[in-house]
């Protein structure tokens, strides 16, 4: 497939400015410290340059000259392999496998009560607000059990969590000021004030919370 794009020398990513999707990659693009060219996109309005490369005219999608990804696991774990310094997948296969199996988990429980609380009917959402509050209040001992979700390291799984914890308000959740919801705080405390997490912020994304 040839176009304007692939023909870049530099690696190009295709990004919804406030979608979650788009900035799980986008943080692991910062941690990284990847050379990369983030073109901010409205999914409403597509440039042609996307159709050109991307069958699905979809957001995310990340250009690397002739490679062409538009799934966001699967280019999470091409730039951990690409680049493999810092490593966010675990050295050893049953903890790789283990983390693949959490994002799967966020994937499937989560990203489409996300979906519903953004585009749902109204009462629709509000069961979805309500089931990933409460699947978040129920997930809490985990959190408190190392620093990271299930590492002691900072890893792919948590470049998951943190667009979605980073949107809980816009999502219109609210955390109760309870001994429960402590660990999920401190937690969000260890992804937001990490710089590769604050680099990756858009400035729609930026507006959806203080910056510490």
């Amino acid at each position: 497939m040839s176009s304007s794009v692939t023909k870049r020398s530099i690696m190009t990513f295709f990004s919804d400015s406030t979608d979650h999707y788009s900035h799980r990659v986008r943080i692991v693009l910062a941690e990284k410290g990847v050379t990369v060219d983030i073109v901010n996109i409205d999914p409403k309005d597509p440039p042609r340059e996307l159709a050109e490369v991307n069958p699905y005219n979809s957001l995310p999608t990340l250009v690397d000259r002739e490679l062409i990804l538009f799934e966001s696991k699967i280019m999470m774990e091409y730039l951990d392999e690409r680049f493999p310094h810092p490593p966010l997948l675990p050295v050893y296969p049953v903890a790789r496998a283990e983390s693949r199996q959490f994002m799967y988990r966020i994937e499937r429980d989560w990203c489409g009560l996300i979906d519903t609380i953004q585009n749902g009917a109204s009462k629709d959402a509000t069961k979805a607000r309500k089931e990933l509050k409460d699947n978040l209040l129920s997930m809490a001992p985990i959190f408190s059990e190392k620093p990271y979700f299930m590492s002691e390291e900072f890893t792919l799984v948590d470049c998951c969590m943190a667009p979605i914890l980073w949107r809980l308000p816009v999502l219109g959740i609210e955390l109760p000021k309870s001994k429960q919801s402590k660990a999920i705080n401190e937690y969000m405390k260890r992804l937001f004030v990490r710089p590769g997490f604050k680099a990756s912020l858009s400035e729609r994304e930026r507006e959806m919370r203080q910056v510490g």
